[in-house]
């Protein structure tokens, strides 16, 4: 076993090997601060048959003992990973797959297990850096070492892995990860910050990556062994020399059809023809001969970007497709609109309900409930495929959670408007970038439903081709450009600022000046697109959509709680049946009631008033009496509160009976005279009747008759 310890921005971290799951290829343990994260990297012997593909797989295990906390439900054990862990296996998978050698094929698994939980120190970081540590002092074949930091932006200024009073103060939360050379990965929520102070603080968390590498690099100088060879395909030499121009013509040509779906079928008929062509002449490499059609193809591609700058469907570098905006789309929701760009397509619907219906989070983090929500769904038609639709898969958990972050800062907070917002994105159309047509759309619907966003949110991705020293960075990517191409860079914001960003790479790291150059035209991207949205809808609607609940806030006294709700609920539910609202209660004593009908609302309000409503000593009430004694009856003065109308207090002649005057469930009015310390309230009748002429107090007995 052996330990590597380093002071890192005021907290020890420490990578350790040699102790744990020794069976695996690789494992290290990474602990900063008190959160303890194993990974461990392991490796398939043989390649994978059949595939054409490097078969990656990253599992995030979250354990709820790592918070000293045993998981709810029945079951009580760890089930389905939570949002945060599946982000978490996405990070790390981002951050490692550009830099495994092409061609390999072996089966490699990393599985990052948070063992124990800091809340000021982050596990996400620590399993990039983890499984970095593992890969590199195993026999897999990785070309790092890669490293990873949080970089927060307080008061101006960048700040790495902030502790949580910092985060509170942040304007940026960003992952960043990347080798010695270059960034790999960002991943980042902003509230709307400038893109220099995004390039700042971007530089700022590179350097602090450099030194966590360095460390890496002492591990692995100690533990490092032989890499596995990783035989790459020769193809025929023969055969690349025959068939590569006829191909090259043929594909080159495909390209030029801007219709996505035309283009893939001229593409697949034109490689069934080729296919066919050379297959009596080399009958045993049809596997080759697909290979050099997909090298072609790429090559092709690239070669009309770099050298002609002319893209896939024939537009220039920074142009962006033609887009199409629509706002109540559905009659009966509480907003839709749909947004359309180019051969994408997405539907968003806003709902609204009372914040009782926040989402609950049982994870590993200090949140417990969330109620703003953006989901979002990729059925397989949406590219004209088929298959089975099941839960929310890794890709639709990743693209829901980056429209959120996106949208989450121009969101009014819970007391400018208490309902819990659930965004619905529904990808109709795909070619390019549906997460960032779902920021688009779900802003617009938010507007029509009349939630007060600060400020409409849009969004662009952006991609890359490189050739050595050559580079085109492509404004508003399709489909066929993010595979073929060499980056996808995503970035959302306002007219004041940037809210997310997302980038990933295929290529060993990017320069400061492709990020810069990237970033910049991104900025003119969104800004554009946020110009076409707004002649659609440019701020929310004055008034709430008639489909949607009325939302009425009080505050009571906390102690008066109770009577709201009555005994087993009693009070609360009778309130709720009478009115048809829903009702939300806060420990702090505010009160929300969520009414479609607006008459509804304020009966139940003018409900809760009057349980509150304090008895006073000298005031008159109407009330129904409740009880009959020998000495006098109880009488309901407000919901819940009684008060005793002594036999002698019913009136100015003498009473005999309680019943001589009053009987159960007679509506009478009574004066309160007197409240004592203990909160008895005694009432008075006779104190609102004129004396009659002639008689004393306690004379001639009370005679119904008269």
């Amino acid at each position: 076993m052996k330990s590597y310890t380093m002071e890192f921005q005021g907290r020890t971290m420490t990578m350790e090997t040699g102790r744990l799951a020794k069976q695996a290829s690789g494992a290290v343990m990474v602990r900063y601060g008190d959160t303890v994260v194993l990974v461990t990297a392991t490796v398939s012997d043989e390649p994978r048959e059949g595939v054409d593909f490097f078969p990656l797989t990253v599992d995030y295990e979250e354990r709820l003992y790592a918070v000293g906390r045993i998981p709810g439900g029945f079951i009580k054990r760890e089930g389905r990973p939570t949002e945060r862990a599946i982000l978490g296996c996405r990070l790390t998978d981002r951050s490692l797959r550009p830099l495994f050698p092409k061609g390999f094929r072996n089966s490699v698994h990393i599985v990052s297990t948070v063992l124990s939980m800091d809340q000021n120190c982050p596990p996400e970081p620590l399993s990039i850096i983890g499984a970095s540590a593992a890969l590199s002092i195993s026999k897999i074949p990785f070309d790092g070492p890669v490293a990873a930091v949080i970089v927060g932006l307080v008061d101006g200024q960048p700040v790495i892995n902030p502790d949580q009073e910092q985060l509170q103060n942040t304007k940026l939360h960003l992952m960043l990860a990347g080798t010695r050379e270059a960034v790999m990965m960002v991943e980042a929520g902003a509230q709307e910050i400038s893109k220099e102070d995004v390039l700042k603080c971007i530089e700022a968390g590179h350097e602090g990556i450099k030194e966590i590498i360095a460390q890496q690099d002492q591990l692995i100088e100690d533990y490092g062994c032989e890499k596995m060879t990783v035989a790459e395909q020769e193809l025929p030499a023969e055969l690349v020399e025959k068939t590569e121009p006829v191909i090259k013509k043929g594909i080159t040509d495909a390209l030029q059809i801007s219709d996505k779906k035309e283009r893939e079928d001229r593409l697949a008929a034109f490689k069934k023809d080729i296919m066919e062509k050379y297959f009596e002449e080399y009958p045993e490499n049809q596997a080759e001969l697909s290979k050099i059609f997909e090298n072609v193809l790429k090559e092709t591609l690239r070669d009309l970007v770099i050298n002609k700058n002319i893209r896939a469907d024939g537009r220039k570098p920074q142009e962006i497709r033609p887009i199409n905006c629509e706002i109540s789309f559905l009659p009966r929701t509480h907003g839709s609109a749909i947004f359309t760009r180019g051969q994408t397509q997405v539907l968003s619907i806003c709902t609204l309900s009372a914040l009782r219906d926040m989402q609950m989070l049982d994870g590993l983090g200090l949140e417990e409930s969330k109620r703003f929500m953006h989901h979002y769904n990729f059925p397989p038609y949406s590219v004209g495929e088929t298959g089975f639709m099941r839960g929310p898969g890794r890709r639709e958990i990743g693209h829901g959670a980056l429209a959120e972050r996106a949208l989450e800062p121009v969101v009014p907070s819970e007391d400018e408007f208490p309902y819990t917002i659930r965004l619905v994105s529904e990808v109709l159309e795909s070619n390019g970038s549906t997460s960032m047509g779902s920021v688009c759309s779900s802003s617009l619907s938010m507007m029509d439903t009349g939630v007060p966003l600060k400020r409409p949110v849009s969004g662009i991705a952006m991609g890359l081709i490189k050739e050595d020293n050559d580079v085109v960075i492509l404004s508003d990517i399709q489909g066929v450009e993010d595979f073929l191409g060499d980056m996808d860079f995503k970035v959302a914001g306002t007219e004041v600022g940037i809210t997310a960003l997302q980038m990933d790479i295929k290529i060993k790291g990017l320069s400061r000046e492709i990020l810069e150059k990237a970033l910049n035209e991104a900025d003119v991207g969104y800004k554009y697109i946020l110009s076409v949205m707004n002649e659609s809808i440019s701020e929310p609607r004055p008034e709430l959509s008639p489909n949607a609940p009325r939302m009425i806030k009080m505050q009571i006294s906390v102690d008066k709680i109770r009577d709201v709700i009555g005994p087993g609920g009693k009070m609360i539910n009778k309130i709720i049946a009478d009115t048809g609202v829903g009702i939300d209660i806060e420990p702090d004593g505010r009160v929300f009631i969520a009414a479609v009908d607006p008459e509804g609302g304020k009966k139940a309000k003018e409900m809760i008033e009057t349980l509150v409503k304090e008895v006073e000593p000298g005031e008159v009430y109407t009330g129904k009496v409740t009880r009959i004694e020998r000495y006098g009856a109880f009488v309901e003065v407000l919901p819940g509160k009684e008060g005793l109308l002594h036999i002698s207090h019913l009136d100015h002649r003498r009473v005999d009976k309680t019943e001589d005057v009053v009987n159960l469930g007679d509506e009478i009015e009574v004066k309160v005279l007197d409240i004592d310390d203990r909160g008895r309230i005694d009432l008075s009748r006779k104190a609102l009747l004129k004396k009659p002429p002639g008689y004393k107090d306690g004379g001639k007995p009370y005679d119904k008759r008269k």
